[in-house]
């Protein structure tokens, strides 16, 4: 049991507890309206998203409050809105996380993936190929992103590569912010980035004076003015891997969709390569896998998962996969034998860590007739 005051909510960032996520929500709501005495609530919660999984529980936290509170108090917002505002205020937590989680928890459709792209908000319908099923599988190592510091790191490792890149081509740097922000300021598309990373970019890590350098900033300004709080004392810095990531998971992103507009008759073959690619970018450039997520991915794919790759932010947390479905039986008991049967902590977990998925529609307000 948690309560507190509507009148003045604290969030406790270091104790990353399943309440201040909710808190996280209706600050937002407040916030957004100018609420001084917002309508107070008895809140019964449950759900079957598990904890730390990689599977947005903390967002859906998030907007679940969002929309009880607006609800509460009479007011409306589009889901567009919504999603925006449950995105900035999950940031209350101390999470410097993107839109994704919460844009898809308003903006779902059963029956359609989608395809979430910001500056403005908006999702079109991904029509999956039939003839294949996504499945879920809990690696049971749990990640708390706002209970460490590795997802604020890849954040703020994306920002200086871009601050660099933007320099190196003479933009304002200053106000560049997003990977995105750099193609989308010089034009060019995701292939070029890649080549201007290339030439920009080194492997070796980056230490604090290198980007400073750079940059032609005093340590003390890049403290104050780029470095988050807790990304502080972080000495070194990989810009060239985690730029080479993300721009090359946006074109993979594209093609998926491509491929699913085009419905080649290899189409699954093609869809489950690109997975393959993107969790080998995942493992070796972004670094956010871990040992039990390598190995249960390696198991998928031997049990006929033609495509497998984490989920969620990563470093624990699920692998998503995707199977014919007429192997889907057969895969679902080969996984059990190897992954979970074979740990008693796994085996207590596994009804609810392995399991077949569709796209279901997004958050809603159940009302007595």
């Amino acid at each position: 049991d948690f309560s507190t005051s509507v009148n003045n909510i604290q969030i406790n960032k270091t104790k990353p507890q399943w309440h201040n996520y909710f808190l996280c929500g209706l600050k937002g709501i407040q916030e957004h309206f100018g609420l001084n005495n917002p309508t107070g609530m008895n809140c019964l919660l449950d759900g079957t998203i598990p904890p730390s999984s990689g599977l947005s529980s903390s967002s859906a936290l998030v907007c679940c409050a969002g929309l009880v509170t607006l609800r509460a108090n009479g007011k409306t917002l589009s889901k567009v809105e919504l999603a925006e505002i449950c995105t900035k205020s999950e940031r209350y937590i101390g999470t410097e996380g993107g839109g994704m989680d919460q844009s898809i928890s308003f903006l779902a459709e059963e029956g359609t993936a989608k395809l979430i792209e910001f500056s403005p908000l908006r999702a079109t319908d991904v029509r999956l190929p039939s003839g294949a099923a996504f499945v879920i599988a809990n690696s049971c190592v749990e990640m708390n992103k706002a209970a460490t510091s590795h997802y604020n790191i890849r954040v703020m490792e994306c920002r200086l590569a871009t601050k660099l890149l933007s320099k190196s081509k003479s933009l304002d740097w200053k106000k560049m912010l997003r990977l995105h922000d750099v193609q989308t300021k010089l034009g060019v598309s995701l292939e070029e980035m890649l080549t201007i990373v290339e030439e920009v970019l080194h492997p070796e890590p980056y230490s604090t004076e290198e980007i400073c350098k750079c940059l032609g900033i005093s340590l003390e300004e890049l403290r104050s003015q780029i470095l988050s709080q807790n990304t502080q004392d972080v000495s070194t810095f990989k810009l060239y891997q985690r730029a080479k990531h993300v721009y090359s998971e946006a074109a993979r992103v594209l093609e998926f969709k491509k491929i699913c507009d085009e419905a080649p008759a290899n189409a699954i073959q093609l869809l489950g390569e690109l997975m393959n690619q993107s969790y080998i970018s995942c493992r070796e450039m972004y670094e956010c896998s871990c040992p039990e997520l390598d190995r249960l991915v390696d198991i998928c794919l031997q049990f006929g998962a033609v495509g497998s790759r984490l989920t969620g932010a990563g470093w624990g947390g699920c692998t998503v996969s995707m199977v014919p479905t007429d192997k889907l039986n057969t895969f679902l008991n080969n996984v059990k034998r190897a992954y979970y049967q074979s740990d008693a902590q796994r085996l207590a977990l596994e009804n609810k860590s392995l399991f077949a998925t569709k796209p279901g529609r997004g958050a809603l307000v159940f009302v007595e007739a």
